[in-house]
């Protein structure tokens, strides 16, 4: 490779090349062979094209994994509607989700619940940042993420709460083993909020189903909350749980 498709592959770890290139990267041959199924290779540098030393000048991770992948970023990174999101199906949305590993997390889970679809407000982490395709394991071949501004954001939750619910986890919540707690475990927007404010207060008057995952003991000392990529699991966990009962 010349010095200067290194120094653009370099470059990709700040979004706002990725955005001008339309390219990002991943690491290791497994999360490379996953999204080379979803996205168009660029390029894949090894051991057998590319020098150790650059691919470790390359790498975005303590432990360099030996492999870089280049893609380009899908059209729906940029380009989406709103008409794009089936409400028919159950959909996710984050809520100014910062941290990159709690992202790149929930999109894993996602994955692994059957979500295909991921709304999230552009204070949310990028999920084609490094850190965040990392920690999906590849789970971006799968599972489309709908960035927006703060009026479509609402907008969607607006146009969804007139047909399905939109569930929010909140302290105040309903107990969400509650039999009816779930008014329909098969369509609706599950919305998960930031770190440390959780759902903003436009957010929460959009809730129409307020959800709350009990501690346990219910009376005893204990965190102040759960971290939000493990709550993210808790709450599509029981979504998923008659499904896959009905299944045995």
């Amino acid at each position: 490779m010349t010095q200067a498709e290194l120094k653009l592959i370099r470059s990709l770890r700040l979004k706002k090349f990725r955005d001008e290139h339309g390219l990002f990267v991943a690491e290791g041959e497994k999360c490379i062979g996953e999204l080379a199924q979803a996205f168009q290779t660029v390029w894949h540098l090894t051991p057998d094209n590319t020098s150790r030393k650059e691919l470790d000048r390359l790498s975005n991770l303590q432990t360099p994994q030996g492999s870089i992948g280049v893609f380009r970023l899908p059209k729906y990174a940029n380009e989406w509607r709103e008409d794009d999101l089936p409400l028919s199906s159950l959909l996710l949305a984050l809520d100014d989700v910062q941290d990159p590993g709690n992202v790149g997390t929930i999109i894993r889970t996602a994955d692994w619940f059957g979500i295909r679809h991921i709304l999230c407000t552009r204070g949310t982490a990028d999920c084609f940042s490094p850190k965040v395709v990392q920690a999906t394991m590849g789970a971006l071949a799968r599972v489309q993420m709908h960035y927006a501004d703060e009026q479509t954001f609402l907008s969607v939750l607006d146009k969804a709460r007139k047909s399905v619910p939109v569930y929010g986890t909140l302290l105040d919540g309903q107990n969400i083993y509650s039999p009816d707690a779930l008014a329909n475990k098969h369509a609706g927007i599950i919305v998960m909020g930031n770190e440390g404010n959780g759902l903003s207060a436009a957010v929460r008057q959009r809730v129409t189903h307020r959800l709350r995952i009990p501690s346990f003991p219910p009376d005893a000392p204990t965190s102040e909350s759960l971290n939000v990529a493990i709550a993210t699991a808790v709450v599509l966990a029981e979504f998923r749980r008659t499904d896959n009962t009905d299944n045995d």
